[in-house]
């Protein structure tokens, strides 16, 4: 298996170069993103604004854009739902795969960076004590402004949002 997943890995190394698309893991963009990961986690929502451009769309398994005050009110809600961890895979010791990519533009479009984010959202319900794992992708492209400009999450939320449902109604009781 190994040496199969290293003939995949080499194949595409090989594959990409001369493009002009440029990958890298351990780049300032990369790393603002594993610490907006840490502020998340750790609800600490002046952090995460931090890094949001004044004009963020962010589009949740929709072509649709919700606002940045929907999309406090959902991490608010997720925060007082679960105890939330990320993890990458089955390594517990990794929370996420984060990298970023550069792609060259051209006369009819700019360049794009994109920084593209791997993980399984784990959360246990405060209310049930049920875990949710769900695997998650986030794409984050950069404004000319070093912030995030637009998010784009594709995930399966259907369990997520019936155990905040279920913990509003609970607390409304």
């Amino acid at each position: 298996m190994k040496k199969f997943i290293l003939t995949i890995a080499t194949l595409l190394f090989f594959g990409c170069t001369g493009n002009g698309v440029i990958v890298t893991f351990d780049d300032d963009k990369s790393n603002a993103i594993r610490q907006h990961f840490q502020n998340y986690l750790n609800n600490d929502m002046d952090g995460l604004k931090s890094l949001w451009s004044e004009d963020l769309q962010v589009f949740l398994n929709s072509v649709e854009p919700i606002s940045l005050d929907e999309l406090v009110g959902l991490l608010e809600a997720q925060h007082d739902t679960f105890s939330i961890t990320m993890s990458w895979g089955n390594n517990e010791d990794i929370g996420y795969w984060v990298e970023t990519a550069s792609y060259p533009g051209d006369d009819s479009y700019d360049p794009a960076t994109v920084t593209q984010t791997w993980f399984n959202w784990i959360a246990t319900s405060n209310l049930t004590g049920e875990t949710i794992t769900l695997p998650a992708h986030i794409s984050f492209f950069w404004g000319d402004d070093g912030k995030i400009a637009a998010e784009y999450h594709t995930y399966d939320t259907a369990e997520m949002e019936a155990a905040i449902a279920e913990a509003q109604a609970a607390s409304q009781q």
